[in-house]
């Protein structure tokens, strides 16, 4: 098979180069990343491949001319929501010979979201990561209709390492929409430096999704980095990015409000703690850690007190059998022509004024589309004034 990777942000990017190095020997595979407003930068991408060449970065015209090239067998449709349904529906449609389209998750789906669904329902096969995920999404598939099969595959950044944590690093995992008020992310902040204080043989580190001024796929509205200066820096932290897996290498122990990178942690044997002060729900993103015997609170944090997961919880989240993968060979039997194209549930006309807004998403330069939104902000901040 060939196969066409198209990643529109950092998450994105990094699980469709680990779910091309989990293809079958002989797949020809490409990378690429679509021009959107969250594409990733130059220093996101080199973390997100791990080695691979850097893909190049395509506007919406550039990428069809690409498939046209091309002609893969399957195009991985790794985007947020909005742009995997115009890239199939619209720019990436009319390709002949039709090619797969498969989409997927990066990370932590549960619950399963009907939104989710719809704007990927164009697509033949959905990969999902755990017999929970698809068990969810199995039942939102039956009973909205449309879409196509359903996979399962391990997350392929679950790199089973060392046995326990043999390092002197505290990794804080951050997380872009959660918490996502300014105050409780000061808590989490002055929690760390409270560990770091009491326990000064380790090295409390807050791993960054993105440094500040660059793009990733959720709108991160306090940057911890900067609500660290602007806190006085009271304690000792360090801020880093970079590859998770390099992080862990070192760690001790692992913290999260609620990130991917606590089951991460999880594989490679580095006790975990994941937060539970703000909440444990599907809005805090955190509702799958129920069970896990990962919760804990800020208290907890400050005395490093971290754990290891549940082994009953771990075998139906995320970490199945590798047996049970089925998504290589429902992706085989659907680029042998096997099975009928998937039918999105968005075609119609009273989908159409959607599709053009995410339409110009990809065909407006980002910087444009930036200066339209601060443009339309000042004026309705100067109507708002007049009135």
């Amino acid at each position: 098979m060939r196969v066409l990777a198209v990643a529109d942000s950092d998450s994105y990017l990094k699980w469709a180069a680990c779910l091309l190095g989990d293809l079958p020997a002989g797949c020809e595979t490409d990378l690429v990343v679509v021009r959107t407003p969250i594409a990733p930068s130059p220093e996101q991408i080199a973390a997100a491949v791990h080695g691979r060449p850097a893909p190049p970065v395509l506007s919406a015209r550039a990428l069809r001319r690409e498939a046209e090239r091309s002609r893969p067998d399957v195009i991985l449709v790794a985007c947020t929501g909005p742009v995997v349904d115009v890239l199939v529906a619209e720019v990436l449609s009319g390709l002949r010979p039709r090619p797969v389209f498969a989409t997927g998750l990066p990370g932590i789906s549960v619950p399963a979201t009907e939104k989710a669904w719809l704007f990927r329902s164009g697509c033949d096969l959905f990969v999902l990561h755990s017999r929970r995920e698809v068990a969810e999404f199995g039942e939102i598939a039956a009973r909205l209709g449309g879409g196509g099969a359903i996979g399962l595959a391990r997350l392929p950044f679950l790199r089973p390492g060392r046995a326990g944590g043999g390092g002197n690093r505290v990794v804080f995992a951050t997380q872009a929409k959660v918490p996502w008020e300014r105050a409780e992310r000061e808590q989490v902040l002055a929690a760390l430096a409270r560990l770091a204080e009491r326990r000064p043989d380790l090295d409390v580190v807050v791993k960054l999704r993105a440094l500040e001024g660059e793009r990733q796929t959720h709108r991160e509205r306090h940057h911890y980095q900067r609500l660290w200066r602007e806190m006085g820096e009271p304690g000792r932290l360090s801020f880093a990015a970079g590859p998770m897996h390099e992080h862990l290498e070192r760690a001790a122990g692992f913290v999260t409000v609620s990130s991917t990178a606590a089951l991460e942690a999880v594989a490679q044997g580095v006790p975990s703690l994941v937060l539970s002060d703000f909440g444990v729900s599907a809005e805090m993103i955190n509702l799958v850690f129920e069970g896990s015997g990962l919760l804990g609170t800020l208290d907890q944090l400050a005395e490093g007190d971290f754990r290891a997961a549940d082994p009953e919880w771990c075998a139906a989240n995320y970490f199945h059998p590798a047996g049970l993968d089925d998504w290589t060979g429902l992706l085989a039997a659907q680029a042998a022509g096997r099975e009928t194209p998937a039918r999105s549930l968005l075609d119609g006309p009273e989908h159409a004024a959607a599709r053009r807004r995410a339409r110009l998403r990809l065909e407006v330069p980002p910087p444009v589309l930036r200066y339209g939104y601060r443009a339309r902000r000042r004026v309705r901040r100067y109507i708002s004034g007049r009135r």
